[in-house]
């Protein structure tokens, strides 16, 4: 297997342990939430202590809907979600940080989701903006595996394969870090409530 993957999935790991210890509690957190009939229901928006937006989407009914849009600690944007029913539904999308705040963000990964499984494209590039992954995947089911060194070397096809079980495992894990932050961040909610709640 090529070593510049290898190393993608290592920052993939740094940025889960950040975004771990940001969701269990390392921060102080403004939640704003809206509420019917003791569920979420509307905007919800979780800010840090220093009051940088962190999360933004919305509910209905309790389940994610639309985007979820979500900020590192310095406010570079990482990550979008999207959720139809409470599952991945859309084009979901990552962003490297850029080095300086003036920088703009680099996209890392997009890939397509129907019904919570990956379904078409979903590609992943490398800090530089080169091309790293490409896979197709039908109702959940890799079709297609391309991969590429960081010197834009091919990679043979069972050493591709491999590399999208890895990439996938890997992304599973960082998706639920953001569910986490998410699921553990929630305003209370009281039956039959109808109203903002902050907490």
């Amino acid at each position: 297997m090529g070593q510049a993957p290898q190393l993608i999935v290592r920052r993939w790991l740094c940025l889960l342990a950040l975004l771990a210890a940001a969701g269990a509690g390392a921060q102080d957190y403004a939640i704003e939430g809206s509420c019917r009939d003791g569920a979420l229901h509307g905007a919800y928006e979780l800010r840090g202590g220093n009051g940088q937006v962190r999360v933004v989407g919305a509910f209905s009914r309790g389940k994610r809907t639309g985007s979820f849009l979500y900020w590192s600690s310095s406010g570079t944007r990482i990550a979008q979600l999207p959720f139809d029913d409470d599952v991945l539904s859309g084009t979901l999308a990552l962003w490297y940080s850029p080095g300086d705040r003036r920088g703009e963000a680099r996209p890392k990964l997009e890939a397509a989701y129907v019904a919570g499984k990956l379904h078409g494209r979903k590609r992943s590039w490398y800090p530089d903006g080169q091309l790293r992954a490409e896979y197709r995947y039908d109702h959940g089911a890799l079709i297609e595996a391309r991969v590429f060194s960081e010197s834009g070397k091919a990679f043979d096809p069972a050493e591709a394969r491999a590399q999208a079980a890895t990439d996938l495992a890997t992304d599973d894990r960082f998706y639920a870090t953001l569910d986490e932050i998410v699921r553990t961040h929630r305003p209370p909610c009281a039956p039959a409530s109808d109203r903002i709640e902050r907490s």
